[in-house]
């Protein structure tokens, strides 16, 4: 299932969803004292938010503009800039609500009414086992999947669902089914956010969601493990796990899809950049969050980006490699160019797509803000042809 891109009247119902279910997640009480105390950087923001944007995109040379307003429409625009605001002075209790299955399921279910579908041709079902909880999704529930994709959302540990990527899934597994599957299926993780648990929850959530997937799948060689951001952390550190424990690492997936990996999770290159949306304080406060007070900020296990051991991490790869996609503007950038060149000193095989002037997860982003077809899909389609080129 495939949808258009996003309009106006798209973000005007989405915050019409949006404004009661933080009244009821968070509270009264609660909203009023954050907003009061957030008052005068809103009222910053509502006026020198218009002035930075015509200044950046119509009062600057083409040439000294950002990288990302030189590419983006003025809708990107003045989204991008919204979000960028927002990840760096709404507190993630708000995040949450904004990524919520009650905000993001509604709005998915009326932008399918907007184009005229009333049941989805590709389905999905909530499962929940011991250990872990997420969506399975699939085009052909008859059939035993011949292509499994196993998903682990973003959103800095602290926010996020899998029903707020639904959408971006959906799409991702129609791909497959066009590419050549006849039974392609996905399995979204749904893991547990900071502060109500920090590392190794998450890890020990996506340990038992992978064991599922094992169970379903016809060989560990049909899976495509993905992730964005801090997903694809999970990911990393999910990998590394295999190549510690040998009986294991017959049982690595057949491919790893990285959208926008967070590598590093406290790192002095993680820094700002012109374009990019993150934050870097906002990361490391976040980051600080899921380490907790256990471990080292260095350790590997829990900041992939940390491993510097070549052998590790050529027994961690998947057998047919890796595919990153990510975009030159980004603050991880630094950080995922390390880890591709350290992958490909282990002789693995690692496919590098490095948008020049791209935002952390725009292959996610795009989808919704794309003005055509061919951009709203162009990642997703460079992730299903990857897939069926490796995996047959």
């Amino acid at each position: 299932m495939i949808l258009g891109s996003v309009s106006l009247l798209d973000c005007f119902v989405f915050l019409l969803f949006l404004a009661p279910q933080i009244l009821l997640q968070v509270g009264i009480r609660r909203t009023a004292i954050w907003l009061l105390g957030a008052l005068p950087s809103l009222v910053s923001a509502v006026l020198i938010l218009p002035f930075q944007l015509l200044h950046d995109r119509y009062l600057t040379p083409y040439e000294l503009r950002s990288p990302f307003v030189q590419r983006a429409t003025v809708f990107q625009d003045v989204v991008i800039r919204c979000v960028r605001y927002a990840f760096a002075h709404m507190p993630a209790f708000l995040g949450r609500v904004f990524f919520s299955k009650h905000v993001a399921l509604p709005f998915l279910r009326f932008r399918m009414l907007r184009h005229g579908i009333y049941t989805s041709p590709v389905r999905w079902v909530e499962i929940e086992r011991p250990g872990f909880k997420g969506i399975w999704v699939t085009s052909n529930h008859r059939e035993r999947p011949d292509i499994i994709v196993y998903y682990c959302h973003g959103g800095g540990f602290s926010m996020g669902s899998t029903y707020f990527y639904l959408e971006f899934l959906l799409a991702w597994v129609s791909l497959l089914e066009q590419s050549g599957y006849r039974a392609p299926a996905l399995l979204a993780l749904e893991y547990t956010l900071v502060p109500d648990a920090t590392y190794p929850t998450q890890l020990e959530e996506t340990l038992a969601g992978y064991e599922y997937v094992l169970s379903m799948a016809r060989d560990s060689s049909t899976i495509c493990m993905g992730g964005d951001s801090a997903g694809a952390t999970l990911i990393l550190s999910l990998l590394l796990h295999t190549a510690d424990h040998h009986e294991m690492r017959h049982r690595r997936p057949g491919l790893a899809v990285l959208i926008s990996p967070w590598t590093s999770i406290i790192s002095p290159r993680n820094k700002n950049t012109r374009s990019d949306y993150l934050d870097s304080n906002s990361l490391e406060r976040y980051g600080s969050q899921y380490i907790g007070n256990k471990l080292a900020p260095n350790d590997p296990t829990v900041s992939p980006g940390h491993c510097k051991d070549v052998s590790r991490w050529r027994n961690a790869s998947p057998k047919m490699g890796w595919l990153f996609l990510f975009g030159s503007e980004e603050v991880l950038a630094p950080e995922t160019r390390d880890l591709c060149n350290l992958l490909e000193r282990s002789g693995v095989v690692v496919e590098k797509d490095e948008e020049k002037g791209g935002i952390h997860a725009w292959p996610v982003a795009s989808l919704y803000l794309g003005t055509t077809k061919a951009e709203r899909l162009h990642g997703l389609r460079r992730i299903a042809q990857a897939t069926r080129t490796r995996i047959h």
